[in-house]
C-alpha cells in the first residue's frame, strides 16, 4: 500500500483510488502546477532569475497533494522507524527537455520493468517512475538495479529513505498509472530478512526540495519538541535557509551544514542530537553530517541571539500569524484634511475611511508614470522629473490590498498599450527562436515601450525595459518589498538599493556593458516609479542594513492604523465606467504635458515649507528629523506638480492643504518606523569619528607606576586581548621601562614599580 496527504505537512493516510483520482482531478492542483509553468516560461525568457525561479517552485509546490510510494507509516508521521514499506521504489528522470518523449522510449517495457505509474513532475522538467522493486533488492540496489536498465549514469541517488515523498500532479501531467497494482497491498519488505535497511534508517523532515535528506536515527531524538515558541521546528529552518541565501551547491553544502547548526543552537539547547533532528543533510554523506553539526555545538559562541536567528524567528511568527505586532504597535498618524483637492477626493471616493490615508499617498506612482520628458525645478534650481516611490507598511491582517484597485484604474491606459506591444514582443521571440544560429535574424523591433513590469524580472531584463522605453518611466505594483530582491546581481547585492537611490536622483546613469552580441549591453537613466506593500516587521528589518544610505529618505511611507477589535468590517464602493470616465481627463492632462513645468505658488508653498521644517529642527536638535526632511520635502514637492499639471495647470488651497498634510504623514512614518534605530546608528558614528584613535598606552601611565594601575589603564582603554604580565614583559625586553623596588601600602602585600627609563623620555617627551 501506498500512502497520501493533503499537503507536505500533513499527516499521511492510506491512498485509496477515490482520494487519489480526487487529487488528480483536483482544479487547485492544476492551478498550482499551471503557475509553476509559467514561472518556468518567465526564466527562460530572462524576466526571471534562476533563483527567484527555484523559490517560486519550491512555494508552490508546498500547496500540492503527496504521495508516499515507498511507505505508509504507524502514526501518519512521515518517519523512517515507523515505515511500512510498500514494496515500490521511486526513480527520477531529471531536466531533460521532453519528458513525454522519454517515456514513449521507455513504455514498451513498462511491464518488464514493473512500472505502475509515469508522470512528469511539477517542474514539467523530469518523468517520474514508481516501480516494484525487484525481489531481494533494498530502496537503493532497485533504484541503481532501474539505472541500469535505462542505462542512465546521471540518476538521482538521494531516494534510499522509506520517508520520501512524490507531490503530486494534475491528471493531464500522468502518462501511465495501473491503479490496481499501484494501490494493491505487495509484500512488506522486498529487502529479505533484513526488513528496513540500516542506511534507510533515518527521519527525513520534509524533502520539499526534492533533494536527499538524511536527518539522524536515535530512537531518543523523537523526544524533543517539535517546536519552538510556537514555531514548528520545520518552519524554523526553512526561514533560517531563507535568510541564508537558499539551499546550498553541491561545494558548499558542508559549510552552509556548519552556519545553520550554529544558528540552531540557540533553539536546539546546544544539544547536536536536537539539532540533527531538525536539520536537513542537503545531500551531505551522514557521517559527514553528524560530524559537521558536532563540530559545530562544541565552538565557543556568543550567548546572545544572533540578528539572523532574530530576525528568521520574527518572520516566522509573522508567516504562522502570531502576534509579532504588539512591540511595533504604531500611534495615531496626522489626519487627512475633510478638503481634498478633486483627483484625490476621486481616488479615494470608494475606499473605506480607514483606508484614504494610506490610498491617497499610494496613487501618486502610478499617475507621475503618465508624464513623459517633462521636468519641474525645485527651489535649489535643479530639474526633476516626478519620480516617486510609495512604501504602504501596516500590521498584518490591515487591508493593504486597498490601494489595488485605485492603481489599476490609474494605470489602464498603459496597460493597453503594454498588451499591444508585449504581443509584438512575443511575435519577435517566437520567429527569434524558429531560426538557426546562423541565419540573418531581425533586429529587436523599436518603439517596444512596455511601461508596467514585473519585479520579479533579472538586472539585465530590467535595464532592457529601460532601453526600451523611450525615456518613459517603468512602473511595478509589488505586494512584498522583497519582490525588489530580483534586481540583485552576482556583482552587487545591493543593486536593488542602488536602483531606489538613483531612480530619485536627477541624471543618473545606470546599466551593464557584456561583450556577447545577445547580452544587453545599455547606459540608461532610471526612470521607475513604484508602489509596495509590507508589514511593519518585515519593513523595518528590509531596511535594516541601509537605515543611512539613502533608500528611506527618497520613498514616501504611509501606513494603515490598527482598526478597533470587533469593529465592523470596511467596505468598498464600486468601481465603474462613471469612475474612469470621471477620472480620464485628470489622465489625459498628465499623458499631454511637455517640458519644463512651473508653478510660482507650488515654489512658495515649498520655501515655506522648507523653512518651518528647518525651525523645527532648531528647536527640537534633532539631527535625524532635520536629514530626513530635506528630501521629503522634494517629494511633496514633486506631488504638489503632479496635482497642478493633472487640473490642468490649476492650483487652488485644497492642494496646499493636502500637500502639507502629505509631508506631516510621510514624515510621522519615517519617524516612527525607523527614527530610532537611524539615531541610534548616527550616534554610534559620532562616537567613533570623535575617537582619537589608539594611544600609547605607556604615555598614559605616571613615570612611576605599578602593575596594578597599568592593568586599571589597559581597562579603561577597552583592552581584552593578552594580559599585563606580558605587556609589561616585553616593555623591559625593548628597554622602555625598569623595575624601581616595592611600594608598600598600609596592611597590604608589596607591589613592584616601574619606572620610565631615561631612553624611552628622550624620544617620548610627552610621557615625562
Amino acid at each position: 500500500m501506498i500512502g497520501i496527504a493533503k499537503t507536505i505537512k500533513d499527516n499521511v493516510q492510506t491512498c485509496t483510488s477515490e482520494k487519489l483520482n480526487e487529487a488528480l482531478d483536483s482544479p487547485q492542483v492544476a492551478e498550482v502546477c499551471r503557475a509553476i509553468a509559467q514561472a518556468l516560461e518567465a526564466h527562460r525568457r530572462g524576466e526571471m532569475t534562476k533563483e527567484a525561479f527555484e523559490a517560486t517552485k519550491a512555494r508552490m509546490k508546498k500547496q500540492l497533494p503527496i504521495l508516499t510510494l515507498h511507505a505508509t507509516f504507524k502514526n501518519g508521521r512521515r518517519k523512517n522507524d515507523e515505515a511500512i514499506p510498500s514494496g515500490l521504489a521511486i526513480y527520477d528522470l531529471d531536466h531533460i527537455a521532453n519528458p513525454r518523449a522519454k517515456w514513449a522510449e521507455i513504455e514498451a517495457r513498462k511491464e518488464e520493468l514493473g512500472i505502475l505509474l509515469a508522470h512528469i513532475t511539477p517542474s514539467t522538467e523530469g518523468l517520474r517512475l514508481a516501480f516494484i522493486i525487484p525481489n531481494g533488492k533494498s530502496l537503493a540496489d532497485a533504484q541503481a538495479w532501474m539505472a541500469e536498465q535505462l542505462g542512465d549514469t546521471q540518476y538521482d541517488a538521494c531516494v534510499k529513505d522509506y520517508a520520501r515523498c512524490s507531490f503530486l500532479v494534475p491528471r493531464e501531467y500522468v502518462l501511465y498509472v495501473d491503479e490496481e497494482g499501484l494501490l494493491a497491498e505487495l509484500l512488506p519488505s522486498r529487502e529479505g530478512e533484513g526488513g528496513v535497511s540500516e542506511s534507510a534508517q533515518v527521519d527525513n523532515k520534509a524533502d520539499e526540495m526534492d533533494v536527499c535528506h538524511t536527518p539522524p536515527t536515535p530512537s531518543q531524538e523523537g523526544t524533543y519538541p517539535v517546536t519552538y515558541e510556537e514555531i514548528p521546528y520545520e518552519t524554523l529552518v526553512e526561514v533560517l535557509e531563507e535568510q541564508m541565501g537558499g539551499a546550498p551547491e553541491h561545494e558548499s553544502r558542508n559549510n552552509f551544514i556548519f552556519s545553520m547548526a550554529c544558528h540552531l543552537r540557540y533553539v536546539c539547547n546546544d544539544d547536536p542530537l536536537w539539532i540533527a533532528q531538525v536539520l536537513p543533510a542537503y545531500g551531505e554523506g551522514e557521517d559527514k553530517w553528524r560530524a559537521t553539526i558536532k563540530s559545530a555545538c562544541a565552538r565557543n559562541q556568543a550567548k546572545k541571539m544572533p540578528r539572523i536567528m532574530e530576525r528568521t524567528l520574527t518572520i516566522c511568527r509573522e508567516r504562522l500569524g502570531l502576534d509579532t505586532e504588539e512591540k511595533l504597535e504604531i500611534g495615531t498618524p496626522p489626519a487627512m484634511p475633510r478638503r481634498l483637492p478633486p483627483l484625490v477626493k476621486l481616488l479615494v471616493s470608494r475606499t473605506p475611511k480607514i483606508y484614504q490615508p494610506a490610498v491617497a499617498h499610494a496613487i501618486f506612482p502610478a499617475l507621475a508614470t503618465h508624464l513623459w520628458k517633462t521636468t519641474f525645478r525645485y527651489i535649489d534650481n535643479v530639474e526633476h522629473e516626478a519620480t516617486l516611490m510609495n512604501v504602504l507598511m501596516a500590521g498584518t491582517g490591515a487591508g493593504k490590498n486597498c490601494i489595488s484597485e485605485p492603481i489599476n484604474r490609474i494605470m489602464a491606459d498603459i496597460r493597453e498599450r503594454d498588451r499591444v506591444n508585449l504581443q509584438r514582443e512575443r511575435e519577435w521571440k517566437r520567429e527569434m527562436q524558429t531560426k538557426g544560429a546562423n541565419k540573418d535574424k531581425r533586429q529587436r523591433p523599436e518603439g517596444l515601450v512596455i511601461q508596467e513590469i514585473d519585479p520579479d524580472m533579472t538586472n539585465a531584463a530590467f535595464v532592457q525595459r529601460l532601453a526600451d522605453a523611450e525615456e518613459r518611466f517603468l512602473y511595478a505594483r509589488m505586494n512584498e518589498i522583497d519582490q525588489f530582491d530580483a534586481l540583485k546581481t552576482n556583482a552587487n547585492k545591493k543593486a536593488h538599493f542602488q536602483i531606489m537611490c538613483l531612480a530619485f536622483d536627477p541624471g543618473n546613469v545606470y546599466g551593464q556593458t557584456r561583450v556577447g552580441t545577445g547580452s544587453v549591453s545599455e547606459r540608461v537613466c532610471i526612470r521607475f516609479n513604484w508602489n509596495a506593500s509590507t508589514t511593519l516587521a518585515k519593513g523595518k528589518d528590509y531596511f535594516r542594513s541601509v537605515l543611512t544610505d539613502g533608500p528611506i529618505s527618497r520613498i514616501n511611507f504611509c501606513t494603515i492604523p490598527k482598526r478597533t477589535i470587533g469593529s465592523e468590517m470596511p467596505v468598498f464602493g464600486q468601481y465603474d465606467a462613471s469612475f474612469d470616465e470621471e477620472l480620464r481627463p485628470y489622465i489625459d492632462n498628465l499623458n499631454k504635458a511637455r517640458g519644463l513645468v512651473e508653478c510660482k505658488a507650488v515654489n512658495r508653498l515649498s520655501k515655506k515649507l522648507v523653512e518651518e521644517y528647518a525651525e523645527f529642527s532648531r528647536l527640537s536638535q534633532d539631527r535625524v528629523y532635520e536629514n530626513l526632511s530635506f528630501r521629503a520635502n522634494v517629494i511633496a514637492f514633486l506631488k504638489a506638480m503632479v496635482l497642478y499639471v493633472a487640473h490642468g495647470e490649476k492650483w487652488d488651497k485644497t492642494m496646499e492643504e493636502f500637500i502639507r498634510w502629505s509631508l506631516e504623514y510621510d514624515m510621522w512614518c519615517k519617524m516612527q518606523f525607523f527614527g530610532k534605530a537611524i539615531g541610534r546608528l548616527e550616534k554610534d558614528d559620532e562616537e567613533t569619528f570623535r575617537t582619537k584613535g589608539p594611544q600609547n598606552l605607556l604615555d598614559l601611565l605616571p613615570e612611576v607606576f605599578t602593575r596594578e594601575e597599568a592593568q586599571l589603564m589597559r581597562h579603561r582603554q577597552g583592552i581584552s586581548e593578552g594580559n599585563v604580565r606580558t605587556m609589561l614583559s616585553n616593555w623591559k625586553r625593548r628597554g622602555y621601562i625598569e623595575e624601581y623596588g616595592d611600594v608598600m601600602p598600609q596592611n597590604e602585600v608589596a607591589r613592584q614599580q616601574y619606572i620610565k627609563t631615561p631612553s624611552y623620555l628622550e624620544k617620548h617627551p610627552q610621557a615625562a
